[in-house]
């Protein structure tokens, strides 16, 4: 079979080798709170008055758009996860039902999801505490507050916090998700104490007119493109983080029910959340105030003359920071781990602690990588990688979903993406028109030019040492002569 086909089969998608395995110690509350901590970050904090600003008070219906094409994704997802409870995420499922090489494909990609998300994050999240220290007056020198890219020495912030989330994720599995579950009902708290506050100021009055810049995306006399369909292709990407559940797979005690819960779930709770605070925000306050201001739910409550609740949302969205680092990384440590135990990166790295069951050299690593890469770079280009990664991926999952249903109809699928030729093409289609009209042509192009490096690295390397290679080149035995 040519390397670019070669296929994993679905029986052997987990490890064999109990030493590579990993522990199972997760359960569906655990899903739904890394679900809802990668999601619910700064996202809902600054894009709803970013998204009015584009749509008007129908930025609702851009929120809604978003959560109809990432509940497509989570669906196929829903599928793929428990049909193949291994570790590994979309990765694994292209290498199971589309081959290698796109595996490859998906898997490098998947590194600007997770890494360069992850550090962007860190970076947002020092920027933040750099304010407090200024603001608090303590003796830190301002060029330990900043990367190299950004006129300092190091983001010294933003490697604690990596540092941090690295001994957290090395600590146990089922710990760092604990912490997470409590951050997470942390900021969820916040949001729905905005929601009751302004919802005391609530005027239907705010709502119109609905859609004053109309729904299809389109360029005004200033050069913005708005219109709902361009504030949905800007609000995506505050959704995803989702599929970081389905990197759990191998670590769920019962996957076939905890994984659906947990994809679904986290995705149906964030949706509703976005729409009620972006809804609560519209209603308080007119969308052309706010939308000015990249803290407007601060800004609202400020407006309303709740000060005290104005500094706990904000304090909130600190909190939020470390939980989506936390996911992110969790994820990448997880993707990168599974394609070491392929072979297509080092064996080496894919050991799995005896005590913990988590792959600790691999954690460390990635963690390496997210302080380095935090610690000296200004990623507000940079990191919309990390979008294409994630439509690529979404892409890649519906595209599995679909062969299998064609390929393999009768395989036993614990979950069941309903209307299967409605929703994945759905997905797919709606992930394209992201790409295509979400992101800037920078973006596009770095995209591709990462995905030509990983091209050459797996050529390079993967090609020749991945394990079905190695089992492909190994000389069959001949059969004994019973004489």
């Amino acid at each position: 079979m040519a390397f670019w086909n070669r296929r994993k089969s679905i029986e052997s998608a987990g490890a064999s080798d109990e030493t590579k395995r990993l522990k199972p110690t997760l359960s569906w509350p655990h899903l739904v709170a890394m679900g809802v901590g990668a999601i619910v970050g700064t996202g809902i904090y600054t894009l709803t008055g970013i998204g009015a600003g584009l749509a008007g008070p129908a930025v609702i219906l851009s929120f809604l758009l978003c959560g109809v094409i990432c509940a497509c994704a989570a669906f196929c997802y829903a599928e793929m996860a428990t049909m193949i409870p291994a570790a590994g995420s979309a990765y694994t499922y292209t290498y199971t039902v589309l081959g290698e090489l796109l595996a490859w494909i998906v898997g490098w990609s998947l590194i600007l999801e997770y890494t360069v998300a992850a550090s962007a994050v860190a970076v947002g999240w020092s920027a933040h505490v750099a304010e407090f220290v200024q603001a608090a007056g303590w003796p830190v020198p301002a060029p330990l507050l900043h990367g190299v890219m950004s006129g300092g020495v190091i983001d010294l912030p933003a490697v604690i916090i990596s540092a941090l989330i690295t001994l957290l994720l090395i600590a146990g599995t089922r710990e760092s998700a604990t912490v997470n579950l409590i951050l997470v009902l942390i900021k969820l708290a916040a949001l729905v104490l905005f929601v009751v506050l302004a919802g005391q100021a609530f005027d239907p009055a705010r709502f119109h007119p609905f859609a004053p810049f109309g729904f299809s995306a389109h360029v005004d006399a200033d050069g913005v493109k708005r219109g709902v369909l361009a504030a949905a292709a800007l609000i995506f990407f505050a959704f995803y983080g989702f599929d970081a559940v389905s990197t759990a797979a191998e670590e769920t005690k019962k996957p076939s029910r905890d994984l659906t819960i947990g994809i679904i779930g986290s995705m149906v709770l964030c949706t509703a959340i976005y729409m009620a605070v972006a809804g609560a925000a519209i209603g308080a306050s007119y969308f052309a105030d706010f939308s000015k201001t990249g803290a407007p739910l601060v800004y609202i409550l400020s407006g309303l003359g709740h000060g005290f609740a104005a500094q706990l949302v904000a304090g909130a969205a600190i909190v939020a920071l470390p939980t989506v680092i936390l996911v992110l990384m969790y994820g990448q440590s997880r993707i990168f781990f599974v394609m070491a135990r392929d072979g297509l990166l080092p064996q080496s790295l894919s050991t799995v602690h005896k005590r913990r069951g988590t792959p600790v050299l691999m954690t460390v690593v990635t963690g390496v990588v997210v302080a380095v890469i935090a610690a000296t770079l200004k990623l507000d280009q940079i990191a919309l990688l990390a979008n294409a990664g994630t439509l690529c991926a979404f892409i890649a999952v519906a595209l599995c979903m679909l062969v299998l249903r064609t390929r393999d109809p009768g395989r036993a699928r614990p979950f069941r993406t309903p209307w299967p030729w409605i929703v994945g093409p759905l997905c797919i289609v709606g992930c394209l028109y992201l790409f295509v009209n979400g992101l800037p042509q920078f973006t596009q192009e770095w995209f591709l030019f990462w995905n030509a490096i990983g091209l050459v690295v797996y050529l390079a390397y993967g090609v020749w040492r991945s394990g079905l290679a190695r089992r492909q080149a190994e000389p069959i035995a001949k059969p004994r002569d019973a004489s």
